[in-house]
Parts: C-alpha cells; structure tokens; sequence
C-alpha cells in the first residue's frame, strides 16, 4: 500500500541514521552492510558483542520514552528493528513492540526526524494459506501477539503520516537467514545483502509517504508479490530457487497448520515462542 505526498526527506552525504535492535541478527547484518552510506547511531537494551570503537552506541529501552528520545538526538531517518523478536506474553508484546514503537515514533516526530523504516513481518499477515498471492493491500491476518504487534506498527506508522508528514516504510521481513533452511524458505528467504539493499532503499528512496513492501529476496517461489519495489529501486540479488535440490525434502506435516499457512509454526494455537521458555 502506498501514498506519496512531498517527501521531507532530503539526501545528503552521509545521512545520520539511528539504527533499533543493532545488536540482533538483522541489525548486525545492516550495522556491517551500511556503515559505509550513512553515519549511524546503533542502539539496543543490550551492547553489541562485537561493537567496534569507531561505533556509536546509545543503549536504550524502547519502553522508556526519554531513553528513546535520547538515543535518537541528531538523526534524519530511523531503522526501527527493535523489540521482542518472536511470540510472547500479551503484556509484553504490548509494552515493548506496540508502546515502544509508539514511543519511538512521537520522539522522531517531535525531533524533526523524515523518515521511519520499520521491520514488519510475515506474521503480520500469517494467516494467508501458501497457495494464494498476498500483496500488501490484503487485509491482515495476525497469526500471534507478535504479529499483531506489526500491525500496530503499521497503523501507527500510517497515523504518523498522514497526521504529521512523516515518512514511513513497512518491510514486511519473511525469514532472514544466511542460507535457506527448509522448504518454506524457498518462499520466504531473505537474504542479507537483499536486506542491507532494501533497507538502504528505504531510507534513500525519495517521495515514499507511506508504504507497505514485501521483505524478501527475488524468489521464484514468493507468495509476496513485489508490489512497492518499484518505489523503492529495490531489485532483490539472490533468489533461494538455488538451494531447491536440498530444500524441497525439507517438510513436516502437509495437515498441519505450520505447512498451510504462510506464517509457518506460528500459526499453531499451541506456539507461545518466549513465553513458553
């Protein structure tokens, strides 16, 4: 889904650009694969293992608006990766996915920040069965708490928009991994240089407004389509049709729901991810 006003967002040299969650495994990915095209600001609740000294990091906790606020002093542009990464509580799902990306947006809003790329997911829209096409103006599907989450993040995204003119990229991310691991990841992978393109893309783009795209490499399998690349100048590099030969045995149940639905294992009523451990 998109729509475009006068976009805010003017490019620059380096841009500086505040990166959530940079010390999971998507944000470490893009910390290595951006650092050369924007000046960043990495934070997350905990520091980076491998945080180098010419880095600059700003610990913060999402359910705290004024760390938010802080970490975020000096940036033009947001990467929104943070929060609970899988299924959990309700309560926490709440307090760090939906209030934390509240907090975060009023903070660039009120900051003068342009532009928020948002790690969405898959899950948001879980429910789809593998069979059909899924743009994303289909009407969502949560498969749990935490895909519920990304759609908050989407519609707190879209609000920010259209009542405030900031700019807001949804990056719907499927399953990120270094290689394919299984037969559903012939449809859903994403690999990391993908990622570090699209997410650059997400923030370079000029003109975006508001728009919904789909997190994933060229698969031939896809069951996204690509609606919004365009938008973007994203043109994915890898495709995991290469790794078919030793994927397509990959499989569980065909009954069940984790091999009906696109959301995978999350569409099972008994998955409770971290809040089951």
């Amino acid at each position: 889904m998109t729509q475009t006003k006068t976009s805010q967002f003017q490019s620059q040299f380096r841009p500086r650009v505040l990166l959530t969650g940079a010390a999971g495994a998507v944000g470490s990915a893009l910390r290595t694969g951006l650092a050369q095209d924007f000046d960043l600001i990495l934070t997350d609740l905990r520091t980076p293992d491998d945080l180098r000294e010419d880095e600059t990091f700003r610990q913060a906790d999402l359910q705290d608006p004024e760390q938010v606020r802080r970490a975020m002093q000096g940036a033009q542009a947001v990467i929104h990766l943070g929060g609970i990464p899988d299924e959990h509580t309700y309560g926490q799902i709440r307090a760090v996915n939906i209030d934390g990306t509240a907090h975060l947006l009023q903070a660039a809003h009120e900051l003068g920040v342009r532009r928020v790329a948002f790690a969405s997911s898959i899950h948001a829209v879980g429910y789809y069965p593998r069979h059909q096409k899924i743009g994303p103006d289909v009407p969502v599907r949560p498969d749990t708490f935490y895909g519920v989450s990304k759609v908050a993040g989407e519609a707190l995204g879209r609000m920010y928009w259209e009542r405030y003119g900031l700019e807001f990229v949804a990056v719907r991310i499927c399953s990120f991994q270094p290689r394919p691991q299984d037969a559903r990841h012939l449809s859903t992978w994403l690999s990391p240089r993908d990622a570090v393109q699209l997410f650059r893309r997400a923030i370079e783009a000029p003109d975006v407004g508001y728009l919904t795209v789909a997190g994933v490499s060229g698969n031939t399998r896809a069951w996204m389509t690509p609606e919004g690349w365009e938008v973007l100048g994203y043109g994915p590099q890898d495709n995991a049709e290469t790794y078919a030969a030793e994927l397509e045995g990959r499989h569980g149940d065909p009954a069940s729901r984790t091999e009906r639905y696109q959301g995978g294992v999350f569409t099972e009523s008994d998955y409770t991810g971290l809040a089951g451990k």
